[in-house]
């Protein structure tokens, strides 16, 4: 059977090794996972609780259109509920994009590196891929406004961006918005939005009353701590939503993931509580990078991006032996470089003392 043209040249996205595999090729009982960029702290204890009275219904198809979900996400957001759309994590709506605006002949802008699926699924839709590389981090907005002609249908904007963890000031971001042509969405995929804490970081959903050419993306699978269950949503004009609609599998978020959203949502408290966490074990690795004379990108999230003396493969490589699973920057498009979810503090100790001895 023939397959689209572009299919034998894409490959399927690989996952980093799970901490059981580690445990069995390492013969190590402890293993600590830094790789995939989750919420080491896990859910809300609110969440938790509230998870063991879920379990009646199973036999019945979710609620194709999260109503309950909805309504929550509308008030904490106060956005129309008709201008959401859920999705089985945000890529899940990066797939619903590419596959309702983008085809043959079309073509889309994006930074690079940044996250992958935006050129996976585009390059399946079967548009050119337009990448502009990344300047210490950061996109280089003038050079993507440059990029874009009559027959670009999406720029992709990843902010704080994966995998640098770099972010897109309001000033910035306004300015692009004001010269981006009409005809283009613009995706702003604020994944890690909740790690964010630095001043001038926009108020996109603010925005979109004047861009409506913008869709704002977001997920329950970081500062949340629900990866496993797959919610994740997007705010954007009510035309916009209703086109993904037409897109968008009828019963795409499962029951359980509806349920755990919506309590994960009454406990701001714990996210607050994760942001700070966060930052202040974040601080302490920048702190050694800095004091073994390791640069790395400044970031916004739960990761960070140590830029190396020798080849990132390598040093993943070594530091399984010590019991982490770190994520090789090669395999990001970023040489001598490995990103590192930002763990609790007990565990990066140990992870620097360990890189310590892998630079060596």
């Amino acid at each position: 059977m023939k397959t689209k043209n572009i299919i034998p040249s894409l490959t399927p996205y690989k996952p980093g090794k799970t901490i059981n595999e580690v445990k069995r090729e390492r013969h190590l009982s402890k293993i600590v996972k830094l790789a995939s960029n989750e919420n080491v702290y896990g859910p809300s204890p609110f969440v938790l609780e509230k998870l063991s009275d879920f379990g009646e219904d199973l036999h019945l198809y979710p609620d194709g259109y999260a109503r309950e979900l909805r309504e929550r996400v509308s008030a904490h957001l106060n956005v129309d509920m008709d201008e959401i759309i859920f999705g089985a994590g945000s890529d899940e709506i990066v797939q619903m994009l590419c596959r309702t605006y983008l085809e043959t002949g079309a073509n889309t802008v994006m930074a690079h590196p940044t996250f992958p699926q935006y050129k996976h699924h585009a390059a399946v839709e079967g548009a050119e891929v337009r990448e502009i590389p990344v300047k210490n981090g950061h996109h280089q907005l003038e050079q993507m406004l440059e990029a874009i002609d009559d027959k670009t249908r999406i720029v992709w904007l990843c902010s704080p961006n994966n995998p640098t963890g770099c972010y897109i000031n309001e000033k910035l971001l306004k300015s692009f918005l004001d010269r981006c042509p009409d005809h283009v969405l613009v995706v702003l995929d604020e994944a890690y939005y909740e790690y964010v804490s630095a001043e001038d970081y926009p108020d996109s959903l603010s925005l979109l009353e004047n861009y409506k050419n913008m869709i704002v993306l977001r997920t329950f699978s970081k500062a949340y701590g629900l990866a496993g269950f797959r919610v994740g949503y997007g705010i954007s004009s009510e035309e916009i939503i209703r086109h993904l609609n037409t897109i968008r599998g009828p019963f795409n978020v499962t029951s359980i993931g509806q349920f755990a959203a919506i309590n994960a949502l009454e406990d701001q408290a714990y996210i607050r509580e994760i942001r700070q966490l966060n930052q202040n074990v974040r601080d302490e690795v920048e702190h050694f990078c800095e004091q073994h004379h390791l640069s790395y990108d400044s970031s916004e999230t739960n990761f960070l991006l140590i830029h190396l003396p020798k080849s990132g493969l390598e040093v993943s490589n070594q530091l399984l032996d010590y019991g982490f699973i770190v994520r090789a920057g090669e395999l990001l498009g970023i040489e001598q470089s490995i990103r590192v979810t930002i763990g609790r503090k007990e565990d990066m100790k140990e992870f620097t003392n360990a890189l310590s001895e892998c630079l060596q």
